[in-house]
């Protein structure tokens, strides 16, 4: 309730429209588009029709906010010219938007736990809401809560090979191929590769004014959540590499995947 009380009448708007948006696709739009795309979706056993409609809104979330996370990083200067204070409406709208979803995530996971149930990603889940509340209480930190978002860019494609694998695509297809190597490259370019520049802008924070201002509470669960995250990005990008190799040189022994590896890495990367 002091959350909610923080917060501009606007951004509780956003989030429970989120929330109740992204819980009508799951239900409504994503069973009728699936159906009419591929034949395979009806033959899909009941767990997994849920798994699937859970990962296409996923990849609809992960394509909103993480566009609209491009459109505030190239186009508000405001943001840009103040990192840690600069002004968070744009951002406020993009981060509630996810919270809504995050929201919506953790009551699928509540209601279907024997089957999707994983306390990593509530974990995950949990520790993002409590991040992103001090941007939508606070409005701090704007820059840095939407630079973080766009890492939303690789979602799809990790979906989408959970999509090739629901479907039993040969590992070897070109567009299970193409994906992987896709997945990869992106996954690289918005997880791995950004870490240099954004630890910059965070280190170029650090003594000045604006960053004493924020208090130890949010500089600390800023700092923390961030390596947390780069740690298991790092891990992810591992993983993710290793299985790309062995698609591209087609060493999988005998076509098979090592299924714990690929669950791994399909329920712990959108």
């Amino acid at each position: 309730m002091r959350l909610l009380s923080a917060m501009d009448m606007r951004e509780v708007y956003v989030v429970a429209g989120s929330f109740v948006g992204f819980q009508l696709f799951f239900s409504c739009v994503s069973p009728v588009l699936s159906s009419n795309f591929t034949q395979g979706y009806g033959k899909l056993p009941p767990h997994k029709l849920n798994d699937w409609n859970s990962r296409l809104v996923s990849t609809v979330h992960a394509l909103i906010v993480g566009l609209f996370c491009l459109y505030i990083l190239w186009y508000d200067d405001a943001v840009n010219e103040d990192p840690v204070w600069g002004d968070p409406n744009l951002v406020k709208l993009n981060v509630a938007i996810t919270c809504g979803y995050l929201f919506y995530d953790l009551v699928l996971l509540a209601c279907n736990w024997s089957t999707m149930g994983d306390a990593f990603f509530v974990c995950h889940h949990l520790a993002a809401l409590y991040a992103y509340g001090y941007v939508l209480t606070r409005g701090v930190l704007p820059y840095f809560a939407n630079f973080r978002l766009i890492s939303e860019l690789s979602t799809p494609f990790v979906n989408q090979r959970w999509f090739f694998e629901a479907l039993a695509y040969p590992r070897t297809d070109q567009l299970v191929v193409i994906n992987g190597i896709a997945m990869a490259v992106v996954f690289f370019l918005v997880r791995i590769a950004v870490m240099p520049p954004y630890w910059a802008k965070v280190f170029g924070t650090f003594g000045t004014p604006a960053f004493e201002r924020l208090g130890l509470s949010a500089q600390v669960a800023w700092i923390v959540s961030c390596i947390c995250l780069d740690i298991l990005n790092t891990i992810w990008m591992y993983k993710i590499a290793r299985g790309c190799y062995k698609v591209i040189t087609g060493k999988l022994r005998g076509g098979k995947v090592d299924t714990k590896k690929t669950n791994f890495v399909n329920n712990h990367t959108d």
